[in-house]
């Protein structure tokens, strides 16, 4: 079975192409260094406010990693750049945890693979206590 990456979709944005390609351009070099390619990723902004006015702007982001849960950060503020990047600097620190994660479970041998390398010879056996610490422990 295959993956294939659909692209960024942006929603909620209207007449601003600067805006749009800096974040096409910036969620590409967020989503580069996941050893999994993503399914799709989705930029929303909505307007808190509603029809009466106001500056609070929300941007949505969501990223779908293959066999994964998604990833969902949200930031609210005055204008949709600043929307953006304070969401975008929320769903990069949930990248950070999400690698570090992935690295720290495959660092460290599993215990069974462990005790397989001692049985084989490969790794040395834990060194013997010393006769002075065996009389102090008696």
């Amino acid at each position: 079975m295959t993956v294939e990456f659909r692209g960024i979709e942006v929603s909620g944005l209207r007449g601003d192409p600067r805006l749009r390609a800096h974040i096409d351009e910036r969620v590409g070099a967020t989503l580069e260094p996941i050893k999994l390619k993503p399914v799709s990723a989705q930029v929303a902004f909505f307007d808190d406010d509603g029809p009466k006015g106001g500056p609070a702007i929300r941007c949505a982001l969501t990223v779908r990693l293959p066999y994964r849960p998604a990833l969902r950060a949200e930031h609210a503020a005055g204008t949709p750049r600043l929307a953006f990047d304070g969401g975008l600097a929320a769903l990069e620190r949930q990248l950070e945890r999400y690698r570090e994660r992935d690295r720290e479970s495959r660092r460290y041998p599993k215990k069974y693979y462990a005790a397989q390398r001692l049985a084989e010879g490969a790794l040395p056996p834990a060194p013997k206590r010393s006769r002075l610490r065996r009389a102090k422990e008696s």
